[in-house]
C-alpha cells in the first residue's frame, strides 16, 4: 500500500467471567515499519475479499431499524472539524462498539483498529475488528513462549471510509466499503449498526444489470457472434481492471473505451440512456464473480459442477439444446488422470 499513514490506534476487547471488557489505548501508535506492515497486510487481505458491500451513513430522514442508535457518524464529523482529537474520537468509537457487543451479547475478544491514511489524492479511515489467536513464539533467549497474535487473515469485520467523498459528495451511496458476510444474518450487519450506516448500491445487482445490458446491446445492434464475444470480453476486462484498482465503473468511460475497440453508430452510453427504468446508474462498484458471466459459462447442481470459457463453445465444448447434452473434447489433465485411475487405466 503506497499510502501516507496519518493516525493509527488499537483498542482491546477481552472476555472475563462471561462479560466483554474494553481496554482503551491512551495514545496513537508510532508511525513505524511495524505499523506500516500491519496496515499493508490488512489492506491486502481486505482487497482480496471476494465480496464487498457499499454503504452510506444514516441520516435523520432514514427509518432506522436498529434498536441501538450509533453516534459514530457524529463523532467522525466532530473529529474532522477538529472538535475532537483522534485519540478521543477513537476511544468513544470503541465504547460505542463495546455497547453494541454488550447489547447483542456477543463475546468476541479482539482488537479494534482505526487508522487514517492518504492515497491517490484521497483520504481514508479504515475501521477493523482484528481477531486474535494463541500462538507460539521464540523469545530472545531462544526459549519458547506462548503469546496472543493477530489473525489478520481471518478478518470479517472491516470497513473503509472515503473521507473526501463523504465530505464533498454526501448523497453518494458508495463512500463506505465493507466486507460482506455470507447468507443469512450477515456478520457485517452488526458492524454496520456500529458504524451507523446502511447498505447503498448492491454490487451484485448492479453487475448483473450490466451483464444483462451488454447482452441486450449486442442483440439490438445485431452484432455478429465474434463481435458480440469481443464486446463481452472487452467489458469484462475493463470492469476487472477497475475492480483491481478499487475503482467503480463509470458508464460514460466504459462506453468511450468500447467505442475505440468496437465503433458503432449508437454508443453503449446512448443505448443505456434509452433503457429508461432499466438504465444503469452513472457509476457503481462491480462484483467480480458476477462479471465473469460475460466470459464464462458455469453452473452446478445434482452433484455436478461445470465451468468453461465461452471461447471454447463450439470448439472444445459442444451443446445440443434439443437433447440437453454437453460434449467436451479433451478433459483437463488433472480430471483425466483421476478418471483413468478410477477405471484402472495407466495414465
Amino acid at each position: 500500500m503506497q499510502a501516507d499513514v496519518k493516525h493509527s490506534i488499537i483498542h482491546q476487547f477481552y472476555t472475563n467471567d462471561g462479560q466483554i471488557g474494553l481496554r482503551v489505548a491512551p495514545s496513537t501508535l508510532a508511525i513505524n515499519d511495524e505499523v506500516g506492515l500491519l496496515l499493508d497486510e490488512l489492506t491486502e487481505v481486505y482487497q482480496a475479499k471476494p465480496s464487498k458491500g457499499y454503504a452510506r451513513f444514516l441520516t435523520a430522514e432514514d427509518e432506522q431499524e436498529t434498536t441501538l442508535k450509533s453516534d459514530f457518524p457524529e463523532l467522525l464529523a466532530q473529529w474532522r472539524k477538529d472538535e475532537l482529537e483522534f485519540v478521543d474520537f477513537s476511544q468513544q468509537a470503541a465504547k460505542l462498539l463495546h455497547q453494541q457487543l454488550q447489547h447483542y451479547g456477543i463475546l468476541e475478544p479482539g482488537f479494534l483498529l482505526l487508522a487514517t491514511y492518504a492515497e491517490r489524492g484521497e483520504d481514508f479511515l479504515v475501521v477493523a475488528f482484528l481477531p486474535s489467536q494463541d500462538g507460539v513464539t521464540i523469545a530472545p533467549d531462544l526459549s519458547v513462549d506462548r503469546s496472543s497474535q493477530l489473525a489478520i487473515s481471518k478478518v470479517q469485520l472491516a470497513a473503509s471510509i472515503n473521507l473526501r467523498e463523504w465530505h464533498e459528495e454526501p448523497d453518494s451511496t458508495t463512500y463506505i466499503s465493507f466486507i460482506k458476510g455470507r447468507a443469512g444474518r450477515k456478520v457485517s450487519d452488526f458492524f454496520l449498526d456500529f458504524l451507523g450506516c446502511a447498505e447503498g448500491l448492491n454490487p451484485k445487482k448492479q453487475s448483473q444489470q450490466l451483464v444483462d445490458s451488454v447482452t441486450r446491446y449486442a442483440q439490438e445492434e445485431q452484432l455478429e457472434e465474434e463481435q458480440a464475444r469481443q464486446l463481452r470480453k472487452s467489458v469484462y476486462e475493463i470492469c476487472d481492471n477497475q475492480w483491481q484498482q478499487g475503482e467503480p465503473v463509470r458508464v460514460k468511460d466504459l462506453s468511450e473505451q468500447l467505442s475505440e475497440s468496437l465503433p458503432r453508430e449508437r454508443s453503449f452510453a446512448d443505448f443505456n440512456q434509452a433503457q429508461q427504468e432499466r438504465a444503469l446508474v452513472d457509476e457503481f462498484p462491480t462484483d467480480r464473480s458476477t462479471m465473469r458471466k460475460l466470459v464464462k459459462f458455469q453452473g452446478q447442481g445434482g452433484g455436478l459442477s461445470v465451468s468453461f470459457d465461452q471461447d471454447l463453445l463450439s470448439e472444445r465444448v459442444e451443446y445440443d439444446p434439443h437433447s440437453d447434452k454437453l460434449t467436451i473434447h479433451g478433459t483437463p489433465p488433472n480430471l483425466r488422470d483421476q478418471l483413468r485411475r478410477y477405471f484402472g487405466i495407466d495414465s
